[in-house]
């Protein structure tokens, strides 16, 4: 589907924190949330970092955001990817539903079971999960910027239980979720996939690289 980068095919040292701090969140919930929840949200930071070095967690990528969709102070917990990869022929000629569909089967399904938590599945207070995945659209030309594609699937909580629990398969997992895409900066909308079991992540190994023996990995 795609080339991935190396950009860390050497040992890793401690991961840049992307964690949204807590006096940055604009309600009493969300700061509460972040309070609560720091050391599991730099857990999730350090195992994305040193497990899976070619996707790089963006500035403040982790935290508890509220979804623009939804009314009221709904917060989830959101973790936001760009994946270091050279776009493929094969995967650029593909339609805008079936990269996102790609996309979101090779990471949602698997960025999922490190976010939620036993913990973070009881917490009353968080209403659900949003995974963002950006990914380079195709090889930029003549000196052209390069233009990244983005797909951002928000899930309520109980869905997600439902897939962690067996109760879910990962074509339901995608159905409930509600997926929004951009290409660039303009929002193409809502994009519903077509999702699938992919275990790229759990097999795909980086050339040289070595985690760090501290982080634990699958």
């Amino acid at each position: 589907m795609l080339a991935l980068g190396a950009s860390r095919a050497v040992a890793a040292a401690d991961p840049p924190d992307r964690v949204l701090q807590v006096d940055r969140y604009t309600s009493d919930k969300g700061r509460a949330l972040g309070q609560k929840f720091q050391g599991p949200l730099r857990d999730l930071n350090a195992k994305v970092y040193h497990c899976m070095p070619w996707l790089e967690v963006k500035t403040e990528g982790i935290g508890f955001y509220k979804p623009k969709h939804l009314d009221g102070d709904v917060r989830y917990l959101s973790l936001n990817v760009t994946v270091d990869q050279q776009p493929a022929p094969e995967f650029t000629r593909l339609s805008v539903q079936d990269r996102v569909s790609a996309m979101f089967s090779r990471y949602v399904p698997h960025l999922l079971r490190s976010m939620a938590t036993s913990d973070m599945l009881k917490e009353p207070t968080l209403e659900g999960f949003t995974v963002i995945v950006s990914w380079l659209k195709a090889e930029p030309t003549g000196g052209q910027p390069p233009v990244l594609e983005t797909a951002a699937a928000f899930m309520p909580k109980a869905l997600v239980e439902n897939y962690l629990r067996g109760r879910a398969s990962i074509p339901q997992l995608a159905e409930g979720a509600h997926v929004l895409a951009w290409d660039g900066e303009t929002k193409i909308g809502s994009v519903k996939p077509r999702a699938w079991a992919d275990d790229f992540v759990l097999t795909y190994k980086v050339a040289g690289y070595t985690p760090d023996p501290k982080a634990t990995c699958p």
